[in-house]
């Protein structure tokens, strides 16, 4: 059966494109939507993982000087920064799922055996990190996070194709010793994007081409172009309603943190510019 291709974004508005991301989700795992591969994008925002404290992760200061929206998904994992030259990926399965397992682990490994097909279109090699990372030559291009339920898999990631490196760098509190463990001294020197490794200029369409081609290689399924059906319309809006807009969801499960009541006021303040 064909997989649905959605190519539906608010890049000004994160926390509604994250209420789609899980409706859609949602819809798959009820089976009124068939599994969906989508392609979108924010502008300037912080994504943080489930159970992670923002405060700890993110630099509200630097997000308020620079414009950054911060935003927490439904997914575990840790903090990624998405612009427009950022381009995210999320797959939706029912279960039982084309990927023998039926693992979130085992997700990874396919999706980014989609993405490195994807990439390698694009005249890139890259090869697969375990646990949830697509590196070139040691550096990371794309990371995911996903979950699991009893009806669903659920696998997203972001791929850094142009990112401004230099902001993502100042909003994004990267512990040192993560760094470390790594072998480097800085974001930056972490991380790479599609254009880099390229060497030349790639548009975003030639990006969702080259990923698409990957998908339905590694997935041996035919993808075609769809909506949103009326019941993620309309679970989308009560999720960013009741939950993608309220400034306790994106701060996050840390009531005692210190810094909350800090950075509640500064996400207001980013809130209101946006």
């Amino acid at each position: 059966m064909a997989w649905r291709l959605l190519e539906v974004e608010w890049p000004d508005k994160p926390y509604y494109n994250m209420a789609v991301e899980e409706a859609v989700a949602r819809a798959v795992g009820e089976g009124v939507a068939p599994n969906t591969l989508r392609f979108w994008r924010n502008a300037n925002t912080i994504v943080v993982g489930r159970l992670q404290c923002a405060s700890l992760e993110v630099r509200f200061k630097e997000c308020l000087k620079h414009g950054v929206n911060v935003v927490r998904r439904f997914t575990g994992g840790g903090a990624v920064y998405h612009d427009l030259e950022n381009l995210n990926y999320a797959v939706s399965f029912r279960r039982p799922t084309p990927i023998p397992g039926d693992s979130v682990g085992l997700g990874f490994r396919k999706v980014g055996e989609a993405v490195i097909s994807g990439l390698r279109r694009l005249g890139i090699e890259a090869d697969f990190m375990p646990v949830n990372d697509v590196q070139v030559g040691g550096r990371k291009i794309s990371g995911m996070a996903g979950t699991l339920t009893r009806s669903l898999l659920f696998v997203h990631g972001c791929l850094l194709v142009g990112s401004n490196l230099e902001i993502l760098s100042k909003v994004l509190n990267v512990p040192r010793e993560k760094l470390e463990a790594k072998g480097v001294k800085g974001v930056k020197a972490r991380v790479t994007t599609v254009k880099d490794e390229a060497g030349r200029e790639v548009s975003m369409a030639e990006v969702k081409e080259a990923l698409l081609k990957g998908f339905m290689e590694a997935f041996q399924v035919p993808i075609k172009l769809g909506s949103l059906t009326s019941w993620e319309k309309e679970e989308a809006w009560k999720l960013y309603q009741e939950k993608y807009s309220s400034f306790d969801w994106n701060l996050g499960p840390c009531v005692t943190c210190p810094e909350r009541d800090r950075d509640a006021k500064i996400l207001s303040q980013i809130a209101a510019k946006g």
